[in-house]
């Protein structure tokens, strides 16, 4: 198969899914100029990455290939969602104007948190954001993620973090559709934020991201929770920074 041709499917699933080359980039940890060179056809991924690339672009290697149809439509990653303490109380009584400029700051510092640890966001949800981290060590760079953020925004944050295998694509009308991502380390991600949001906040995670965890990230627990619409019990873990 020819470079351009291989860069030119590349490019019209990325975009086809509402995905920049920086948010590729950051979910293969490679440099945005790695995919710009593939999508120009002036270079080609590396074999050991083309089943990442599938995964992320909602295709099949034999399709990215030329060989057949479009396949693969999951992979692995590490779910986070936020929400501030206390925002629906900031939010009552102040301007649309106002408002919406502290959410523009607070969204700015929130996402380059993110971004430095290669997530890739994918929604704003009023004062919350949910985004996924995948490759190499994807749970803990959600995790410095969070701990950055919590650090770094000025606000009192609680995160939400999940693993497991997602569908990232477009969803909705055809017309209106948008990209998201869904899955159980989605939901439980959801239910979690709920449950953490009720109690102290702070940054909570399932056992499953917490079992591959580096030695140097403290945790305390695990807590065993019924999470609303969520059908056996969880076990969530808190990240002290």
């Amino acid at each position: 198969m020819l470079l351009d041709e291989l860069g030119a499917k590349i490019k019209k699933c990325r975009e086809e899914r509402g995905l920049k080359q920086a948010d590729i980039a950051n979910a293969l940890q490679v440099s945005s100029q790695a995919v710009s060179k593939w999508e120009r056809g002036e270079n080609a991924p590396d074999i050991l990455l083309l089943p990442q690339i599938a995964k992320l672009l909602d295709v099949s290697i034999d399709w990215l290939l030329g060989l057949y149809d479009e396949g693969a439509d999951v992979f692995e990653a590490t779910v986070f969602v936020s929400s501030v303490k206390g925002y629906a109380k900031k939010s009552q009584g102040t301007s649309p104007r106002k408002l919406a400029g502290w959410a523009n700051a607070f969204f700015y510092q929130l996402t380059e948190a993110i971004t430095k640890n290669d997530g890739v966001p994918i929604k704003q949800m009023g004062d919350g954001l949910l985004c996924f981290f995948s490759g190499p060590k994807h749970r803990e760079r959600a995790v410095k993620a969070a701990l950055s953020a919590r650090a770094v925004t000025g606000e009192s944050i609680t995160v939400a973090l999940s693993a497991g295998e997602i569908f990232l694509g477009g969803l909705g009308h055809p017309n209106y559709e948008q990209i998201d991502i869904i899955g159980d380390p989605v939901n439980i991600a959801f239910r979690a934020l709920e449950f953490a949001s009720s109690s102290d906040g702070g940054i909570i995670a399932t056992a499953e991201v917490v079992k591959k965890l580096e030695d140097n990230i403290k945790i305390t627990g695990p807590k065993i929770e019924k999470l609303t619409f969520i059908p056996e019990p969880v076990s969530l873990y808190e990240i002290v920074a």
